[in-house]
């Protein structure tokens, strides 16, 4: 396995480590969206709705200690104070999580409705 492969793996490892903390911590609809080739941006969006601003709120925060113990820095985080819709930024991995009306609102899967969608539990 080349480098490349070796990065490509461990980055769609950690978006799914990041679903299955939001899938395991009561959140629904948790996908992983693969925009490799699709966005320029990044490689995968992993997209959950949560039930509370105080739930959204600490999946937040297990995720970004999940991307520490991996070495996935964060460069940005959104809507934290607020909890409605937290997006944190790893580069190659964009977590989104949502409370339902956001959710429906912005229907991210909707708009990359071509991106490969893996289901989390």
């Amino acid at each position: 396995m080349n480098l490349k492969d070796k990065k490509t793996k461990k980055t769609k490892d950690f978006a799914i480590e990041a679903a299955k903390i939001a899938f395991s911590r009561h959140c629904t609809d948790v996908i992983v969206l693969d925009l490799k080739g699709k966005s320029p941006a990044t490689d995968f969006f992993v997209i959950a709705t949560g039930t509370s601003a105080r739930q959204i709120k600490s999946v937040s925060d297990e995720i970004n200690e999940e991307a520490r113990k991996n070495d996935f820095q964060r460069f940005g985080r959104a809507g934290y104070e607020q909890g409605q819709w937290v997006l944190l930024d790893y580069v190659d991995v964009v977590v989104h999580l949502f409370d339902e009306k956001y959710r429906n609102y912005y229907d991210l899967e909707l708009l990359w409705g071509d991106a490969e969608k893996t289901k989390i539990a």
